[in-house]
């Protein structure tokens, strides 16, 4: 998340969850390693709460919030994080205009993407159809090609759809796995690009839009609710399985709890939120259940 907040919003209305509902899982503002300005959050296959730091740690905090390790770093800026299944993490670095790909057998780090993309926001693991999918913010005045494609195996990539969408951030791959759904912030819209049968983007519409906040991370819960991270107020919305207006689920109106969250990512009952404005994840206890994405491209049988 980048650039000058175009909108103002009210708060302190009407929530689905009271506050109270949210705690910090990890506070890692005076931790070895530090945790620094997280945007990028996801749950991976071995149950511990991933992070990518503002100088490019990668980031894995224990279930229980006990502890923190450093497994490797970009030394550059990170932003979205995907699993592809048990084998591997796929993350955005902004500074170097590239995804990197983590090996979580070895943990070996190697540049994955070539040069092309702007500023890679936030992956998504296709894993049926062998593809990763990368969003592309550009600046935030500048609208354009925003939603790449990358070969899994190879890293041969090209443009998916050219948009052009007005900042183009974070996404999420339809529950059945025909469409995918993407955050366009200063529009304040959630759009919904179809996924022909040949795996070219199809008819892009709007799923949700005028939404009161500047959506930054989605995540679907089992139910296919669309839940999205704000950026500005800090609160988290809630969208229905079909689409139409959202409704506020939980905010904090002071900005110190969920302070301008970003990415989210379920783990059962438990939304992680990160917080690019602090140094922390937040846990939110929920009224519903969402499946890790990891799961989704699971390639070792349990």
């Amino acid at each position: 998340m980048s650039g000058a907040i175009h909108h103002a919003f009210s708060t302190g209305g009407t929530t689905v969850l009271p506050a109270e509902r949210a705690s910090v899982l990890f506070d890692g503002n005076f931790s070895a390693p530090r945790l620094q300005h997280p945007e990028g959050v996801a749950v991976g296959p071995d149950g511990w709460v991933w992070a990518g730091s503002e100088n490019g740690q990668i980031l894995r905090i224990a279930p229980d919030g006990s502890e923190i390790e450093e497994v490797a770093s970009t030394g550059g800026f990170l932003l979205g994080l995907a699993f592809d299944g048990d084998r591997a993490l796929f993350v955005c670095d902004s500074r170097a205009s590239a995804v990197f790909r983590l090996d979580l057998a070895d943990r070996s780090l190697k540049r994955f993407t070539a040069p092309g993309i702007e500023v890679p926001n936030y992956a998504v693991v296709d894993r049926a159809r062998g593809r990763l999918y990368v969003s592309d913010t550009r600046a935030p005045s500048d609208p354009g090609p925003s939603i790449w494609q990358y070969d899994l195996e190879s890293g041969a990539g090209k443009i998916w759809h050219g948009g052009p969408f007005d900042h183009a951030n974070g996404m999420a791959l339809a529950p059945e796995g025909d469409a995918l759904f993407l955050c366009e912030t200063f529009a304040r819209r959630i759009t919904r690009i179809a996924i022909s049968a040949d795996g070219s983007a199809g008819e892009a519409t709007t799923w949700s839009d005028d939404l009161p906040g500047l959506p930054d991370g989605l995540a679907f819960d089992d139910s296919g609710a669309l839940f999205v991270g704000c950026y500005e107020p800090s609160r988290v919305l809630r969208i229905p399985a079909g689409g139409g207006s959202s409704e506020i689920y939980i905010e904090d109106a002071t900005a110190h709890l969920l302070a301008h969250p970003t990415n989210i990512a379920f783990d059962g009952a438990a939304l992680f939120t990160a917080n690019l404005g602090r140094w922390h994840v937040t846990k939110i206890d929920t009224d519903t259940t969402g499946t890790p994405l990891w799961r989704q491209t699971q390639t070792t049988q349990d």
